[in-house]
């Protein structure tokens, strides 16, 4: 438990909520993830110094310009807008991880990529769940098992607080495919050496923070957001380093 504990320490409630969509749920010795993943239904701080950035070459994705990012232990490396920024919480990582957040233009969350942690998680229950989009990353295939970028929801009956009803959110997952109706709760950690990974964030509705897209209230509509595009392109660029 100490390294999910640890996780919803470190990031803001709202996040570390979304994520796991019920509080750190208990730990079990498996390292895969438990929860669901989604199918697709249609589609200001400083750079870290310890971290790589460099120009992204022409064959990578570009809406407007973009950069490289290689983590401090030359495993993993994605690429992101230049207007963006990565942080590097190096200080907050799980023994012998990194962990690394990129901010917005306007200082926003966009995502945290964390490594080496303890993945498993008991499903104690399971709530009715929404699809939005999803897609096979065949790059970071571990044993024949091949992760997935998924935007997917959970509705909470019992919620009083609209935000905490409708918990959203998106990452990369190595989970199986819910059957039915309901699913677990969200968990977007995938399998990674030498146990597990987690690159993602939270979509909330409801945020008011100034430069976030305007008039969006629901999910599908975030999808066709300029914000939404670039983060699942940054998300699912994800690969081992040096590929």
């Amino acid at each position: 438990m100490r390294r999910i504990g640890s996780f919803c320490r470190a990031l803001s409630a709202s996040v570390c909520a979304a994520a796991l969509l019920v509080a750190c749920a208990p730990q079990q010795t498996a390292p895969e993830a438990t929860a669901p993943p989604a199918t697709a239904s249609s589609a200001s701080a400083t750079q870290g110094t310890s971290g790589t950035a460099t120009p992204a070459s022409p064959s990578e994705p570009a809406s407007g310009d973009w950069k490289n990012y290689t983590t401090t232990d030359g495993q993993l490396a994605f690429n992101y807008p230049a207007e963006w920024t990565v942080r590097d919480r190096a200080a907050e990582a799980a023994p012998g991880g990194v962990f690394v957040e990129v901010l917005a233009d306007t200082g926003k969350s966009i995502a945290t990529l964390r490594t080496n942690m303890v993945t498993g998680a008991e499903c104690t229950e399971k709530y009715p769940y929404s699809r939005i989009d999803s897609e096979d990353l065949p790059a970071l295939e571990q044993a024949g098992q091949t992760p997935r970028f998924v935007f997917e929801g959970r509705t909470i009956a019992s919620a009083s607080d609209p935000a905490q009803s409708n918990p959203l959110a998106y990452g990369i997952t190595s989970a199986p495919e819910p059957s039915g109706s309901t699913a677990c709760p969200i968990f977007h950690f995938f399998t990674w050496p030498p146990s597990g990974a987690m690159f993602g964030g939270a979509y909330n509705p409801f945020d008011t923070t100034p430069g976030n897209p305007p008039n969006v209230d629901t999910p599908q509509a975030y999808t066709e957001t300029a914000e939404y595009k670039d983060l699942r392109k940054m998300i699912t660029s994800l690969r081992p380093a040096g590929k």
